[in-house]
């Protein structure tokens, strides 16, 4: 029965991504991150577990876009490709340290550590990350935020380096994972777009070398990404310490949300197609994708031309992807909080310790540049 129950969710949840744009469905660790230890011990997280086992690569990682606990692998094991894109591996490995801490399964602990070290080796020395690995030639490539895959890989390390969930990791792989964490904010710090001189937000991908923002499928042009930005910020607010070149990507980044806010305007569907209504009431919105040179929101179909209207691009890109969304409210929310928690941090608290180099991160009083030590 729960297994049915769990293969319909899994459905409902494709039929979904269609028609909103969000990401394929993957393996559902939001489902089990707040179960308790004893239900790690039961039958079902042992068959669970073993299904994760059969889907992970030679190489530690694990596909996407599909249930990887849902059915064990039964094809041919070396045809598995991995990623981190779609929340693939990340989750996986939550999953199986969760599990090892309440059962102490060595076999559990040993797929672990051998996704934790292709993680790490996967990390670019200036600090971000590709969508998989090896990265190949095209745009996966790229330092990734789209889907928050760069973000999540962070959120996991600086876990890993200091929560006592992750206890059971050696004391080498866990300075790893920290000095990984400070250089993926570097590299955060690094990819602030720039216009005109002022700090702005962040595309959805930029070049490991140079930096400047990438584009990706034929419809995700170059751009200052609504969407990707808000989990970059988030992450940034949630710095204990945050340093002055911190503090200054997220007013920056706050300043491009408040001011690139849609308002008087509510994307609806009708017969099964997006539109955008005029209404005077509706709640702010932010475009996926604004214009580098002049924050104007733009759209694109399959053809790769941009468009400044949705109605313009064809009704299978118009209904298959998140071209709008309340991605902005939840930052503005946030800097609200962070602000009344961090009341040291004046508007001009950027000229503090101004000897900082660009890109620096404190970490536990140590600074760290971009990049693995």
């Amino acid at each position: 029965m729960m297994q049915t129950i769990r293969s319909l969710l899994a459905a409902l949840a494709l039929i979904g991504a269609g028609a909103g744009g969000a990401s394929a469905a993957g393996f559902p660790w939001p489902s089990y991150a707040d179960r308790p230890d004893s239900w790690y011990r039961s039958d079902e997280a042992s068959r669970l577990a073993e299904n994760l086992f059969s889907h992970q690569t030679d190489r530690g990682d694990w596909p996407k876009n599909f249930d990887t606990s849902s059915e064990p692998n039964r094809g041919d094991r070396s045809r598995l490709r991995g990623t981190f894109d779609n929340g693939a591996t990340v989750g996986e490995m939550r999953f199986l340290a969760r599990a090892f801490v309440a059962t102490g399964r060595e076999r559990y602990r040993e797929a672990f550590i051998k996704a934790l070290d292709h993680v790490l080796s996967a990390q670019y020395p200036c600090g971000g990350w590709p969508q998989s690995d090896p990265p190949g030639k095209g745009y996966p490539r790229y330092i990734t935020f789209n889907d928050n895959t760069t973000i999540n890989l962070l959120e996991l390390v600086r876990d890993v380096a200091r929560s006592d969930r992750f206890a059971f990791v050696d004391q080498g792989r866990r300075d790893a994972a920290k000095h990984a964490f400070a250089g993926g904010i570097g590299c955060i710090l690094k990819c602030q777009v720039r216009v005109d001189g002022a700090l702005t937000a962040w595309c959805a991908q930029h070049d490991p070398m140079t930096f400047e923002p990438k584009g990706a499928r034929s419809f995700e042009l170059p751009s200052i990404s609504g969407g990707e930005s808000a989990g970059i910020l988030l992450l940034l607010m949630s710095l204990d310490d945050p340093s002055p070149e911190v503090v200054r990507a997220i007013r920056a980044g706050v300043r491009w949300y408040e001011r690139s806010r849609l308002t008087g305007i509510r994307q609806v569907v009708v017969d099964g197609d997006k539109k955008i209504v005029r209404d005077p009431a509706a709640p702010p919105l932010w475009a996926r994708f604004y214009e580098i040179e002049t924050n104007r929101p733009f759209f694109c179909g399959r053809d790769g031309v941009k468009k400044y209207d949705l109605a313009e691009i064809e009704a299978e890109r118009r209904n298959g992807y998140s071209w709008y969304g309340d991605w902005g409210r939840r930052v503005l929310d946030r800097f609200t909080r962070w602000e009344r928690d961090h009341p040291e941090l004046r508007e001009d608290a950027g000229r503090r310790d101004s000897r900082e180099p660009t890109g620096a991160v404190i970490i536990d009083g140590h600074r760290l540049n971009g990049g693995r030590a």
